[in-house]
């Protein structure tokens, strides 16, 4: 009798326990792609889009949508607002692999001798503001293999050019990365693998008006004007299967994924 006087609120701790911890596990485990346009607006998740692997990790100072079969992220997303531009000269960390991503991102050794840069996709330079900030963006998560000229040539002038349009339009959402498909070349003893085209997508909405703008490269040494490379956002859409900034209204995202003209883009 004495015996079952403890072993009731014994069990009742350890029921409510488990409900606990089992509602944050479900809870951890909801897509974004769940949640309303409302929900999104106020969590701050305005900016991401879909997501086709399910995998969403949230850092402090960007999002990204992980692919185990490739081994990079399908998309980074990030605000880049104004306020975050600088010049801070810090040291530059050691590239490790991301705890968030729950099957493990890939090892920065796969690309030792492999003759492609460790490329971010949410740009260091866009994170000076502080060294924490700067620090996350060597997550491997965050990176992508890319040819030396191609990372340092036309895709750091569009790096450049963004920050540019962050300071002139007082902030802008901004969603990357590669084209991810099968039968591409891969690098190092996980296979990441190496995309053909990397693509941008610009969202300024500080105004009444807004307005995007989208990029699409092939993956090579190139030069010429960043217009060259304006595409609709449809576009991408189409080879990469995301949907880009859903939480807007449908009537105007449907206006400007159309449009490939860069029309109000200062370049």
């Amino acid at each position: 009798m004495n015996r079952r006087k403890y072993i009731y609120p014994i069990l009742i701790v350890i029921v409510t326990i488990v409900f606990y911890y089992a509602e944050d596990y479900l809870d951890g485990r909801r897509s974004f792609s769940d949640k309303t346009t409302e929900d999104i607006n106020t969590a701050g998740f305005y900016y991401l889009p879909t997501s086709t692997t399910g995998v969403v990790v949230v850092h402090n100072h960007y999002s990204l949508s992980y692919s185990e079969k490739h081994e990079q992220a399908e998309w980074v997303a990030y605000e880049l607002k104004k306020e975050h531009l600088s010049r801070n000269d810090f040291k530059r960390p050691f590239f490790v692999e991301d705890k968030k991503v729950k099957s493990s991102s890939a090892d920065w050794r796969n690309y030792k001798k492999s003759g492609f840069d460790r490329g971010h996709l949410c740009p260091a330079g866009d994170r000076r503001f502080t060294y924490e900030a700067f620090e996350e963006t060597f997550l491997t998560s965050n990176i992508t293999p890319q040819n030396h000229e191609f990372n340092s040539g036309i895709w750091n002038d569009l790096e450049k050019k963004t920050r540019y349009w962050a300071s002139r339009y007082d902030g802008v959402y901004v969603v990357t990365g590669g084209v991810l498909s099968d039968g591409l070349e891969t690098i190092g003893y996980e296979h990441v693998s190496v995309p053909k085209y990397f693509y941008k997508v610009i969202l300024d909405n500080s105004s009444k008006y807004p307005k995007m703008i989208a990029f699409l490269m092939p993956h090579k040494d190139t030069d010429g004007s960043l217009k060259k490379y304006v595409v609709s956002v449809d576009e991408i859409e189409k080879l990469t299967g995301i949907d880009f900034f859903k939480a807007l209204d449908d009537s105007i995202e449907d206006k400007l994924e159309a449009s490939s003209s860069g029309s109000g883009w200062k370049f």
